[in-house]
């Protein structure tokens, strides 16, 4: 990697608000500069892991996160200049509203001098189009914007009246319209996974199709962003602290719920990874020296992992050997002695002393800090389950903006690891290593 930096057009989706579009939209313009024959790669701004899944079905090439704290500065440049090396168009889609959170999409933006492109719902509103994109582009100095895109349109007519509201010198980037054959499910933690979907590449198809339409875009097709200069970063390959050590991860529709930088850093610290489904497999991998049990959808899967009693039983008696588990928010409710959803309740793993109940409402919430014996680890948290545990806690995580009266609790049982926080992996190597090792 030399000192120069290198050239790659690169544009960052972001909106008012959630729930504007912008994975669907981020996703159409995937695939519709693939289908160009371009090299695209997409990232995540924060740390979510459903967006991820249809943006990487969108490019045909994993995902990754950017966070100015959870990741940092210097993991982000790496993995932006890593993707500008090998790549025709970056895309990056934005959290929340552009202005939203603490760091922002708006600070990441800035940061690396990325163009954004303003994405707005347009249902139920006409020459207001103009104004809030107005407000969007002038509401910080700094910044640097490509175009406006307009989406849930009602048709040809109404995008044409939303191009005319933009002020001179806003660029016109195109319009989506509304529909049900566009939009994508979700359900209480997200968008759902991509793998659930069966009908999503015909979806992604649709998308880039209508995002190139000429006649919704103004005349012409959406064309490139800005080049930007990606310059020489990122973080210090890590130590092989887990040489010859083989990890199993669980990984299936009941535990999707993995950073690919998590897997890659195992990988690069000398690992080898043998995934398995707890859905589908009745015996852990043979030879494996540790367990990482990742969060996900167990809620949805209770009469199967429940009914898994071989697998049940091949992780107690891996915990009880002395061996290295690590479980994530879906992990450690799989590891409690029941889960109970919609009214219905079933054994589980029963190797942690509690039980949970899903909720009808948000239960935990925000990027987390702790502090292990192993050392300090960064991550997320997002639940809608209630916990009760006959264990008391090794430590709790705190919120990074230091609000919030509920802390998220870490537990320990003799190897084992658990607590509701998505650790990100590469915030500590070391500590890492520790626990799995």
């Amino acid at each position: 990697m030399t000192d120069e930096p290198v050239y790659c057009p690169a544009m960052l989706v972001s909106a008012p608000a959630s729930g504007q579009g912008k994975t669907t939209v981020a996703a159409a313009l995937a695939r519709w500069h693939s289908l160009r024959g371009l090299r695209v790669r997409v990232f995540k701004c924060g740390p979510d892991f459903l967006d991820p899944t249809i943006l990487a079905a969108a490019s045909g090439h994993p995902v990754y996160q950017l966070d100015l704290w959870m990741v940092g500065e210097e993991g982000c440049r790496g993995l932006l200049r890593r993707a500008a090396e090998g790549a025709d168009l970056i895309i990056i889609e934005g959290v929340m509203g552009l202005f939203d959170g603490n760091p922002s999409a708006a600070d990441l933006a800035g940061r690396f001098d990325i163009p954004i492109l303003a994405l707005i719902d347009a249902r139920a509103m006409a020459q207001t189009f103009g104004a809030v994109a107005y407000g969007l582009m002038n509401y910080r100095q700094g910044l640097r914007f490509c175009g406006v895109l307009a989406n849930r349109v009602a048709g040809v007519g109404h995008a044409e009246l939303l191009r005319r509201s933009l002020p001179e010198g806003l660029n016109w980037y195109g319009a989506l319209r509304r529909g049900g054959d566009l939009e994508l499910p979700s359900r209480h933690l997200g968008l759902v996974q991509a793998a659930e979907l069966g009908d999503l590449d015909g979806r992604l198809d649709l998308a880039a199709r209508e995002l190139g339409a000429m006649e919704m875009s103004g005349g012409r097709a959406p064309g490139l962003p800005p080049a930007v200069a990606f310059r020489k970063g990122g973080l210090p390959a890590p130590p092989r602290l887990l040489a010859g050590k083989r990890i199993a991860i669980a990984r299936d529709e009941a535990f999707g719920f993995i950073y690919q930088a998590n897997l890659d850093l195992l990988a690069d610290m000398g690992a080898g990874l043998a995934f398995f489904s707890p859905l589908a497999d009745g015996r852990l991998p043979d030879g494996a020296d540790g367990l990482y049990l990742p969060g996900g959808y167990p809620e949805l899967s209770l009469d199967a992992l429940s009914g898994n009693r071989g697998l049940a039983e091949d992780i107690v008696a891996f915990h009880r050997a002395g061996k290295p588990i690590l479980a994530e928010c879906g992990g450690l409710l799989y590891l409690l002695s029941s889960l109970s959803h919609g009214g219905r309740a079933r054994d589980m793993v029963g190797l942690l002393p509690g039980r949970a109940e899903l909720t009808g409402g948000l239960r935990g919430l925000g990027l987390m800090e702790v502090d292990l014996p192993e050392g300090r680890l960064r991550g997320h948290s997002f639940h809608h389950s209630e916990l009760t545990m006959d264990l008391e806690p090794l430590c709790s995580a705190r919120r990074q903006d230091g609000g919030g009266e509920r802390l998220e609790a870490v537990y320990r049982l003799g190897r084992t690891t658990a607590s509701y926080v998505h650790f990100y992996f590469p915030s500590n190597p070391g500590a890492v290593a520790a626990i799995l090792a």
